[in-house]
């Protein structure tokens, strides 16, 4: 393999930058940025050097900062330094290291190619290679990342680091070290690298090395299926455009999937763990979210910021503890919510014959409720049994004769429980809920309008 013409076909097959362009490389010290940087010098793309010192190896790493700068002088090169105390970044942050390792090191490298404009960095320029990739691809297989983390490391960086790019990802370790040994370059080692404690070392070191030894070839074919789940991956995304179309739905701020279609879904699992990934819900949910899907209404599963659950025949996401929300969930232990129509309050009583006629006031029988509750605005085909009727009424006549105005009738609400009205909050309650003879236990639930 010719390593320097190799390096630049690399870039110009993947489009990662036109040569030349000024680069800013991220140099450990180690073998493989070393290369990289060599690599830039000999193609005469103009560079500038930067180099994380994290005070993980005492002495060791502040002779790695010294190196870098020495080799800085060396090429003549702009050389940026910095230190980071990365333990305790990682207790503060409650990360590990190798995570917090990589937040400082990412936040570093953008702040100086935000600050340095004026020098023209365009591109920020990481020493990974194939190597690295196959173990990335391993590390997500076991993660069960599903087919998303198959694809490996890519040649450019995300949206959020669109300057980031990887060249030597067409190179295996050891031709990098052979490069460097053919060319007398000098590198340092960091002997963290020989510990099997993190995952990826324990890759490197243990595992794909066993494997070798029946599959010589290993390396080899673990590049051709990250090619090969690329390839996937673009059928699967075009497929999961086309049902996110078909099944999510907005209303009012609020995504709505059908129920009955996506029982008729296939692949049911890996579609629900594509289209809620957006919402924060991780895979381990997704079963319970497909419990919902035979559950009846009221269920929910909450994500960090977003609850889904189901409503009659719909999936409801919705943003938890956001006032403009259209369906909320009531919980046996709240003592109030606030809501785009107001506030309840709620309050478990004994019952002691004294009843509040007023009808902001809902006092119900304990038992009759099954919570959580749910609270959303009404809507055509409603119907509830108006409290002394023991026929049912639609809702929509019930507000015609109520005389209620076009925006009185939008801004109107209703609780329920399960999938039956218990009141049509600020107005009546539903006779199926009221108080009787054989009441021991009543929830008296009070609205006030909006502030």
């Amino acid at each position: 393999m010719d390593l320097e013409k190799d390096f630049i076909a690399y870039i110009r097959k993947e489009h990662l930058f036109p040569v030349p362009g000024k680069c800013l490389i991220a140099l450990s010290g180690g073998v493989d940025s070393v290369v990289l940087a060599s690599l830039c010098k000999v193609s005469g793309i103009p560079f500038g050097i930067a180099h994380v010192n994290f005070k993980l190896r005492t002495d060791e790493s502040d002779k790695d900062e010294a190196f870098v700068i020495r080799l800085g002088k060396q090429w003549e090169v702009e050389t940026f330094t910095c230190s980071f105390d990365t333990r305790s970044f990682a207790k503060q942050n409650q990360l590990g290291i190798q995570e917090a390792a990589r937040q400082l090191r990412y936040n570093w490298f953008e702040s100086i190619m935000d600050s340095k404009v004026a020098n023209g960095y365009q591109y920020l320029l990481t020493a990974h290679h194939a190597d690295d990739n196959a173990e990335t691809l391993l590390m997500n297989f076991f993660k069960g990342t599903g087919i998303e983390g198959l694809q490996g490391i890519f040649p450019k960086g995300s949206k959020l680091m669109s300057q980031l790019v990887r060249p030597l990802l067409f190179a295996e370790k050891k031709q990098l070290i052979e490069y460097a040994e053919q060319h007398q370059l000098e590198w340092r080692e960091d002997a963290s690298n020989e510990s099997s404690k993190y995952l990826r070392n324990f890759l490197r070191n243990e595992v794909i090395p066993l494997i070798q030894q029946h599959i010589p070839s290993l390396q080899q074919n673990l590049m051709g299926n990250i090619s090969r789940f690329r390839e996937v991956h673009t059928l699967y995304s075009a497929y999961i455009d086309q049902l996110r179309k078909q099944l999510l739905f907005e209303k009012h701020g609020e995504m709505m999937l059908p129920v009955r279609k996506l029982l008729k879904t296939p692949a049911l699992q890996t579609v629900l763990m594509d289209l809620l990934k957006p919402y924060g819900f991780s895979p381990a949910q997704i079963p319970d979210i497909i419990q919902l899907l035979q559950g009846i209404s009221g269920k929910y599963v909450d994500a960090l910021t977003y609850r889904i659950f189901r409503n009659r025949q719909w999936l409801v996401i919705t943003a938890i503890e956001s006032k403009s929300a259209q369906h909320f969930l009531i919980n046996a232990n709240m003592a109030s919510i606030e809501y785009g129509g107001g506030k309840l309050q709620l309050q478990e009583l004994p019952y002691k014959q004294q009843l509040t006629a007023l009808p902001e006031v809902a006092e119900l029988h304990s038992p009759g409720l099954k919570f959580p509750l749910l609270l959303r605005k009404w809507k055509q085909g409603d119907y509830f049994y108006p409290l002394g009727m023991r026929k049912k009424k639609k809702l929509s006549r019930f507000l015609i004769d109520q005389k209620r105005s076009m925006s009185e009738k939008e801004n109107t609400w209703v609780l329920c429980s399960e999938n039956r009205i218990v009141w049509i909050v600020g107005m009546r309650i539903d006779d199926r809920f009221k108080i009787t003879d054989h009441t021991l236990t009543m929830w008296r639930i009070r609205w006030s309008p909006p502030e």
